[in-house]
């Protein structure tokens, strides 16, 4: 449900996302990849993530970078630089910034899922929009997480959180219970972390920027 901001209804998505860079790319792609083969699926999935949210009803889109912005960027997003050291602090950081410009609910994803909906978004801002829930979890099957809703900012459901341990979901799950939120679940989702999972998300999303991006690289590994 889109609103006006002066009312205080709505909702805002939030995108956590770092430029694509070749010397920046993640280690699972770069080998086997050539780091400018990884940075072109790197930025596939970031513009299918930036679609979808420019498409979801939100009244807010907000981009939290770590870098500079891109051509890949659709026109209607506030964007922010990243603040924090650690992943955790980053993400404590995104829904503070976002909430002190516009104090709505936020839902929060990052860009390894290229395969998230319109209807996903939708369903987790419509959750904490109608108040039913106080917070959104969308677990990842690599026992992680890849959507975090929240109605406002809370540091402490994020900070320490062990992002880089098997199981940082379970451990934020357990918090925003202990805090006594209510919590929405959002469908499971595979996050593109391994050569292996981008193969299968790719088939997952077939039509999308990423599945061409990442089938004309793993082709031409194939033909070398």
């Amino acid at each position: 449900m889109e609103t006006d901001i002066e009312t205080g209804q709505g909702s805002q998505v939030i995108v956590l996302a770092e430029t694509p860079s070749p010397d920046l790319v993640d280690d699972w792609l770069s080998p086997p990849l050539r780091p400018q083969e990884a940075a072109l699926v790197a930025e596939a999935a970031l513009a299918d993530t930036l679609d979808v949210a420019a498409a979801a009803p939100v009244t807010r889109r907000v981009l939290a970078l770590d870098g500079a912005p891109g051509d890949w960027l659709p026109a209607g997003f506030r964007v922010f630089g990243q603040r924090g050291a650690g992943l955790d602090e980053r993400l404590a950081a995104a829904f503070a910034d976002a909430y002190a410009a516009a104090p709505l609910p936020m839902v929060l994803i990052g860009t390894d899922t290229p395969q998230v909906t319109v209807d996903m978004l939708g369903d987790a801002v419509a959750s904490l929009e109608s108040g039913e829930a106080d917070a959104v979890f969308g677990p990842s099957t690599d026992g992680g997480f890849w959507m975090l809703g929240l109605r406002r900012p809370d540091r402490s459901l994020l900070a320490g959180v062990p992002m880089s341990a098997q199981d940082p979901g379970r451990v934020l799950l357990e918090r925003l219970a202990g805090a006594g939120l209510r919590v929405a679940l959002a469908p499971r989702l595979t996050e593109v972390s391994t050569f292996e999972s981008a193969e299968q998300v790719a088939g997952q999303c077939p039509s999308s920027r990423f599945a061409a991006a990442f089938s004309a690289s793993a082709s031409g590994l194939s033909a070398a």
